[in-house]
C-alpha cells in the first residue's frame, strides 16, 4: 500500500481536512498514481500513457470523494 493511501486511510477524513491545499492535492495525485500502477499492471489492455493522461481526473475524483460532507 503506497504512503498516499495509507494516509487516507490510516488517518481518515477528518486529518485530510486538515491538510493544506498543496498537501491535499499530492496525496490525491499520489493516491491516484496507486490506481494507474494497479491498473497498468493488472491488464495487457491498458497502457500507462493512457492512463497518465488522466492522472489529473482521478486526482479530482479523489479529492473529491474526501471532501467532508
Amino acid at each position: 500500500m503506497s504512503d498516499a493511501i495509507k494516509a487516507i486511510s490510516v488517518n481518515g477524513n477528518l486529518a485530510y481536512a486538515r491538510l493544506q491545499p498543496d498537501t491535499q492535492r499530492a496525496v490525491a495525485v499520489g493516491a491516484a498514481l496507486e490506481l494507474i500502477s494497479n491498473r497498468v499492471l493488472s491488464s495487457a489492455s491498458v497502457h500507462l500513457s493512457q492512463e497518465m493522461d488522466k492522472l489529473s481526473v482521478y486526482a479530482d475524483q479523489i479529492q473529491e470523494a474526501l471532501k467532508a460532507k
